[in-house]
């Protein structure tokens, strides 16, 4: 076992404190990872607060995970003492099933081995990206490419396939009208995204205050959903939105901003539950979709096409002790766009 240094929740809504956690010795396929720059997704706080349900105590935070290989066990191929790589929202899933088969982990029939805030085959809980370093099968590490700087590469790992894989799933390119819902920690990866695909986007945000980011990210267009003109003017326009927040929306009113046959996608995870006049739907074949992260081999592609294209995460970097104030401007939506912690600090 490694003992390392982290910050952890102990307890429902309590202050993350500074502890030490165990991590497991490295088995034969495992890659031990010294963790340099975590990022602070606002699942976290969901998952800290109990927003979702019933959570495991104590919890170290983070699935935004970037770091250095430190280890490598014996049968690993993969990866070498040094490497740059990443940790996403899993870290194992039966890998047996048609879903691990298709590289589509996070729709294990077992379910997915989520990076903290669970149990591990073992039935021992996970923690994680909060803290110094971490063990995880080669399997479930990524590469980060030497054009990505690791701080910045850090949000993809989420925010980054979050965005990446329901563009990709709607075919956007060339030609394509997107509209992004909300600019903060995943919507500004949207943006930067569909902008790199080709397509047309627009970001639909509450207010025009962030209006000159969204367009210095690949934004052609911005609109306040504040006014009601939007709605009125922009009817019928796109072929996807992709819809960003963590609050319950009015999908009947967005659901009539697309095309026939147009896709809204919602990757936000709002605490409540939403409605839908299911006419939104059928008038025109529109499609209301979900998506949750990607698999293992959709996430290594969006890395390189970021790397590709010189795409990384808008950060703040922060001390570890600075977490619990940036967890409350996360919450308050004051943030451009992703914290990053600095592990170092920790």
């Amino acid at each position: 076992m490694t003992t390392v240094a982290a910050y952890a929740a102990p307890a429902a809504k309590a202050p993350l404190e500074r502890t030490t956690i165990e991590r497991r010795p490295v088995g034969a396929t495992d890659v031990r990872i010294d963790i340099t720059f975590a990022g602070i997704c606002h699942s976290d706080i969901h998952q800290a607060e109990e927003g979702w349900g019933e959570s495991i105590f104590p919890m170290v935070p983070g699935h935004e995970i970037a770091g250095v290989v430190a280890e490598v066990g014996s049968g690993v191929t993969r990866y070498r003492v040094g490497d740059r790589v990443g940790v996403g929202c899993f870290v194992d899933s039966c890998r047996a099933c048609e879903y691990c088969d298709q590289g589509l982990e996070q729709y294990c029939v077992e379910g997915m081995t989520v990076t903290y805030n669970g149990l591990d085959r073992r039935g021992e809980p996970t923690h994680g990206g909060y803290s110094t370093g971490i063990v995880v099968d080669e399997r479930y590490v990524l590469r980060i490419p030497d054009s990505l700087p690791l701080d910045a590469a850090a949000p993809l790992l989420c925010a980054g396939i979050t965005s990446y894989s329901p563009l990709r799933r709607a075919e956007v390119g060339p030609g394509s009208k997107v509209a992004v819902l909300g600019l903060g920690g995943l919507g500004h990866m949207g943006v930067k995204l569909a902008h790199a695909m080709g397509a047309e986007v627009t970001v639909l945000s509450q207010s025009l205050r962030k209006r000159d980011d969204g367009l210095r990210m690949g934004a052609d267009h911005y609109y306040a959903t504040s006014d009601p003109a939007t709605f009125e003017n922009l009817a019928g326009t796109f072929d996807v939105i992709l819809s960003t927040v963590s609050v319950a929306l009015d999908f009947d009113r967005y659901l009539a901003l697309l095309k026939p046959g147009g896709v809204l996608a919602n990757v936000g995870a709002p605490d409540d539950p939403v409605s839908l006049n299911l006419f939104s739907l059928m008038t025109g074949g529109r499609s209301l979709v979900g998506s949750m992260i990607g698999g293992i081999p959709e996430t290594q592609e969006m890395l390189d096409f970021c790397a590709e294209h010189g795409i990384g995460a808008e950060i703040e970097v922060i001390r570890a002790e600075e977490v619990n104030e940036a967890w409350k401007r996360v919450v308050a939506s004051d943030v451009r766009y992703r914290f990053v912690i600095d592990t170092a600090t920790i």
